[in-house]
């Protein structure tokens, strides 16, 4: 029997990213290979194509910029601590193998019931139902171990002064730690918080993204706003994996005004954390 949900707003957005991935993990040439969002994907009672419309590869090609710095992270410091902020139904802990790190999912109440219908979290593996912007997810977080910071398709929907502020404190609670979250640049920000919305499709309307920021802003902005030895990198992302859609990226990313104007994964850590 299939599983209903009724989630709403940023909650809902979960089932956007595992409608991209789940197919894409379906097709005999995708990308990325994950058996648990099929099976989450194919138990869950909702219009996905309905909604957000025909199933593309960006989330999956996301999913998989963030799997690779993990896995390196890992390599680096296997018992160290992954922290997935709004994890919804990501199912990274099972494609990235290591037996020995702390995972952390901090995601809401009604995200976290959500989640544990299909993954259940164990004594490596923690559910934390707090918002991300909620401090009490630091208290869980071992002090003496390496700490990994992921946040997939979150920030873009708080304010600028929120994000800025919570990684502040992140840096003044933790040593050697490593945060990476994705961005959105400002005409998709301010298309989604006009009138109308950004409507993906005739039944689906996103939620507001509040904070979008340009490629060629990030580096000056985050050193303004952020302490000093801070190191910001600009990750991008990798290129799509098939058809047409891989050629027009590979050609947008060449050109500097639409480089500038196009979604991108960041890094922030300690200079020192880095080497």
């Amino acid at each position: 029997m299939k599983q209903s949900t009724n989630l709403t707003s940023v909650p809902e957005t979960m089932l956007w990213t595992l409608h991209n991935r789940a197919v894409e993990a379906m097709r005999s040439d995708g990308v990325i290979r994950d058996e648990h969002a099929t099976r989450i994907y194919q138990s869950i009672d909702y219009h996905f194509e309905q909604s957000f419309g025909k199933a593309e590869p960006s989330h999956a090609v996301r999913s998989l910029d963030f799997d690779r710095e993990i896995s390196a992270f890992l390599e680096k410091y296997p018992e160290g601590t992954i922290v997935n902020l709004g994890e919804g139904l990501e199912t990274q802990r099972f494609r990235v193998s290591n037996n020995k790190a702390l995972w952390l999912s901090v995601d809401l109440p009604e995200s976290i019931e959500i989640r544990e219908r299909f993954i259940q979290p164990d004594e490596n593996h923690l559910h934390l139902s707090f918002s991300a912007f909620d401090r009490q997810w630091f208290e869980y977080v071992p002090k003496d171990k390496p700490l990994f910071i992921s946040a997939q398709g979150l920030f873009m929907y708080f304010k600028e002064q929120d994000v800025v502020k919570l990684i502040k404190d992140i840096a003044a609670t933790f040593d050697n730690w490593r945060l990476m979250f994705d961005t959105i640049p400002v005409w998709l920000s301010n298309k989604s918080t006009s009138a109308t919305g950004w409507e993906k499709t005739s039944h689906y309307t996103t939620p507001k993204m509040p904070w979008g920021i340009n490629r060629d802003q990030l580096t000056t902005y985050f050193k303004t706003q952020l302490p000093s030895g801070l190191q910001i990198t600009d990750v991008g992302y990798s290129n799509f994996p098939r058809g047409m859609t891989k050629w027009v990226f590979m050609a947008l990313k060449s050109l500097p005004i639409i480089k500038n104007n196009a979604p991108t994964i960041v890094k922030i850590e300690p200079v020192n954390f880095s080497k």
